[in-house]
């Protein structure tokens, strides 16, 4: 017979290494050789990213929609209640918040 703390030991553990899946996943950033701003932003339609501009400014969102030219973020860090369109040509950096 197994002792009742060994069950709840198992449970424990089990819960444990679930938990910590997230730390051993890769980057959610997937950055691919050809990648350009654009298909860089595509992949995170859904997600929160920081856009660092050419003129060092730095603008945080929620990517809505990417076009050729332009990308749609919504609940802007710290404006939650406005969006903006950016040029994509205007983007020096996408920084994606990696757990």
């Amino acid at each position: 017979m197994v002792p009742k703390y060994m069950k709840h030991l198992c449970v424990l553990l089990g819960l444990l290494l679930f938990m910590a899946q997230p730390l051993f996943a890769d980057s959610k950033l997937a950055f691919q050789p050809a990648d350009v701003p654009r298909t860089v932003l595509e992949r995170q339609v859904g997600q929160v990213v920081e856009l660092r501009l050419k003129s060092g400014e730095k603008l945080g969102g929620k990517v809505e929609k990417v076009g050729e030219q332009m990308v749609h973020l919504s609940q802007l860090t710290g404006m939650e209640f406005f969006e903006a369109a950016v040029a994509i040509s205007e983007i020096s950096a996408v920084v994606v918040r990696n757990k």
